[in-house]
């Protein structure tokens, strides 16, 4: 075999392997395993506990209740003593709205930006709030601060 002819038959079976190797990157990626950010609703209600409020989805009942324009956002059901969203002054019945300039829509959002949010130190939470109990939410967006956790 001609020294032309090996080389090229080298250069077939490497272009091959790239290729190959391209498609198992491509294939791992679509099947969610190289997402770091994919955040399960359970998990981000767990990260709310952690932080310090039970949380749910803003569904059709809630958006009633509250009487929001849009089923959009995280409505707080309670806020757990002595934790760090009690301190910044996070509220039953608001609605959480943004977490440090990150719109917040679904629970799925509230959970990655809670994550990122609380592997720092200091961030803020933008929420829509009632100005009395049983008032509708109020459409302007109170910004609490959370500081640093001190044990």
């Amino acid at each position: 075999m001609r020294v032309e002819d090996r080389m090229k038959r080298i250069l077939g079976r490497s272009v091959v392997l790239l290729l190959s190797g391209l498609l198992f990157v491509g294939n791992v990626y679509a099947q969610g395993t190289a997402q770091p950010d994919a955040m399960t609703e359970e998990e981000a209600e767990r990260l709310g506990e952690e932080f310090g409020i039970i949380v749910g989805a803003v569904d059709e009942g809630i958006q009633e209740e509250l009487k929001l324009q849009r089923a959009q956002g995280v409505a707080v059901f309670e806020v757990i003593g002595n934790s760090r969203a009690e301190i910044a002054g996070i509220k039953v019945r608001s609605v959480i709205k943004e977490i440090d300039k990150r719109e917040i829509r679904n629970m799925t959002e509230f959970g990655q930006a809670l994550k990122k949010a609380m592997s720092g130190c200091n961030f803020t939470i933008g929420t829509y709030e009632p100005a009395e109990p049983g008032e509708p939410v109020s459409w302007g967006v109170n910004f609490h601060f959370v500081g640093c956790r001190r044990d």
